[in-house]
């Protein structure tokens, strides 16, 4: 069916929203496809949604013909089965929850393996049953704390998430891999330029993970790759441990730590411009520089039962702490950093001059102290003295302190070493468009997925589970595919084949506008005609080229020389077809 400009609901817009940050969210309202409710939530007018579907269909398609079987579950959801694998809880604040007029527990569902779990339980109990992978395409809740970037970080959206179910470790192997080449097909059909990385399972828990990320400058996610075809989100990379020698005699190596009088440095980059200008500090071998100064953060962490207790962080001086770093690390358990009151508890404790000697489970402060692998033994370090405007020289790990044990959650620098091959790695940014889990038997066993083997004896079943942001997924092909001028669809996701302009006031302009349209619907294109009247020529051009339709007809004045004009919107390519040729040949260049 032939969609009609004029009477469409669709409203195009010259400028870009207000509140709008990132080239999608931008041209996706401008150009008519959705419209903001509140934070984070949006609704699809027709263009929209036509999209949506597109890219929906083909996701549907993909997991059909890997052989998965589709289900679908609600968005409420009871709290029962999430108190019972810990979920309830763990999910802190981005988790709506709510209560019945009857005062009982529900939430809107952030994700679904509870109930997956609890559904093939109650179906099968044999290993002949078993490998099954079923899936669904629900809306999904999470509060986010700051949604943002249009339909891309939002707090409801909709995913498509699927669990397999084996026998044993060998089947999940197989049921992954499946899964991962089904989303190869998927992403490939959408045209979006996408990386594998390791990743971290976070909440999802189990073990081997990745994330399908869609590479971007506006993406959330940072990534680090390297030419060896290693990649890993910033989460999950491991920075190799700095190797010495453990034969070496650090007595003798090393001068004996000394502690300082270090007036007037009170930031990391004072201190080695001081270290360098005293020649009583400086170094005999090369100048200090931030990366040889030890900075000790103190943090307060606290666990899902509301519990409490402090960690000392020591890492570089050249680096921060890594936010998503550290929330990986520690999940799931949550961290702030040190407030006044925080250091009113700890006397020993010199704000600005912290060093690691008054750090340590076994120290009198009784404080955790993790550092980053960087600091091992026979590194050499400035650090603080514990005593306000002194800072200690040449301490030297293994011989003048220890951790109580390593934390990997300091920022990564361009450039650092790869854990693969030891090459130097790059800085990436993406937008994650799938993740795949391995999880094993955490929520078979919380749940109690038992199966009888061949033998007769009952074993828990694995689980695997893997997601795809559906309705993300729009928004990641409009930041992937578009230009100055609008939306650049790919064919497949587009909500048109062809946008036909009528571009003249004439009845036979209107009239041969209306002819082509309806040949192509005929023969099973998507058509969208701009039979607006009153209307410039320039706005319907300027609004096919926002709408970002893959082939623009327009159908104007080339009538008098017997030629319509079209146009590929991705390559801006235009090419003048006669009128007798017309209807074959732009069906042609719309299938090939």
């Amino acid at each position: 069916m032939i969609q009609r400009m004029s009477s469409l609901f669709v409203r195009t817009l010259r400028e870009d929203p207000a509140d709008a940050e990132v080239p999608s969210h931008k041209l996706l309202v401008r150009a008519g496809y959705v419209r903001r409710i509140a934070p984070g939530i949006f609704s699809w007018l027709p263009l929209g949604y036509q999209v949506f579907r597109n890219v929906e269909a083909i996701v549907r398609e993909e997991m059909n013909q890997a052989g998965f079987q589709e289900v679908h579950f609600p968005a409420l959801l009871p709290r029962d089965a999430y108190e019972t694998t810990g979920r309830w809880s763990e999910y802190g604040d981005n988790l709506f929850r709510l209560e019945d007029r009857k005062g009982n527990d529900y939430l809107l569902g952030p994700t679904h393996e509870e109930m997956f779990t609890l559904m093939v339980k109650g179906e099968f109990s044999s290993y002949r049953d078993l490998p099954l992978s079923i899936y669904q395409i629900q809306t999904k809740y999470r509060d986010e704390a700051r949604p943002r970037a249009g339909i891309l970080r939002g707090r409801e959206f909709v995913m498509k998430d699927s669990y397999s179910f084996d026998l044993d470790e060998v089947g999940l192997e197989d049921s992954y891999n499946k899964h991962r080449e089904a989303y190869i097909s998927t992403f490939d059909r959408m045209k979006l330029d996408y990386v594998i990385v390791t990743a971290m399972a976070g909440a999802m828990g189990g073990s081997r993970s990745e994330e399908f990320l869609a590479n971007s400058p506006h993406g959330e996610d940072t990534y680090v790759r390297c030419d060896c075809g290693f990649a890993a989100n910033v989460e999950a990379l491991e920075i190799p441990m700095t190797s010495f020698d453990p034969e070496l005699d650090l007595d003798a190596h090393f001068p004996a730590a000394h502690a300082e009088q270090t007036p007037n440095t009170p930031t990391i980059d004072s201190l080695v411009d001081l270290s360098n200008q005293r020649e009583d500090l400086a170094r005999s071998d090369r100048p200090w520089d931030a990366s040889d100064t030890l900075k000790n953060i103190l943090m307060i962490v606290k666990d899902a039962d509301g519990n409490q207790s402090p960690l000392a962080i020591g890492l570089p001086g050249d680096r921060e702490i890594e936010t998503r770093r550290l929330e990986a690390a520690l999940y799931p358990r949550v961290a702030r950093p040190f407030e006044e009151a925080d250091f009113a508890k700890y006397p020993t404790l010199i704000k600005g001059y912290i060093g690691p000697r008054a750090l340590g489970i076994n120290s009198p402060g009784g404080i955790e102290f993790l550092t980053d692998p960087r600091v091992v033994r026979g590194t050499r370090w400035i650090t603080g003295a514990n005593e306000k405007g002194q800072h200690v020289y040449d301490l030297v790990c293994g011989r003048d302190f220890e951790s109580d044990g390593v934390i990997d959650v300091a920022e990564v620098f361009d450039g650092d070493p790869c854990a693969k091959c030891g090459g130097n790695v790059s800085i990436a940014r993406g937008i994650e468009i799938g993740h795949i889990f391995q999880l094993g038997t955490k929520y078979a066993e919380s749940l109690g997925l038992k199966v009888l083997d061949e033998n007769g004896d009952l074993v828990t079943v694995t689980m695997g589970s893997y997601g795809i942001g559906v309705s993300r997924a729009v928004g990641v092909i409009a930041e992937a595919h578009h230009d100055e001028k609008g939306l650049v669809w790919p064919r497949e996701v587009a909500p048109a084949d062809i946008y036909v302009v009528a571009a003249g006031k004439s009845e036979e302009t209107a009239a041969k506008a209306e002819e082509f349209a309806s040949a192509w619907d005929a023969m099973g294109l998507r058509v969208i005609l701009d039979d607006r009247v009153g209307v410039s020529p320039g706005v319907k051009f300027n609004d096919s080229e926002l709408i970002g339709v893959p082939t623009i007809v327009v159908i104007g004045k080339g009538l008098e020389k017997g030629v319509i004009e079209v146009k590929d919107r991705a390559t801006g390519e235009r090419i003048d077809i006669a009128l007798d040729q017309a209807v074959v040949a732009v069906h042609q260049i719309c299938t090939n």
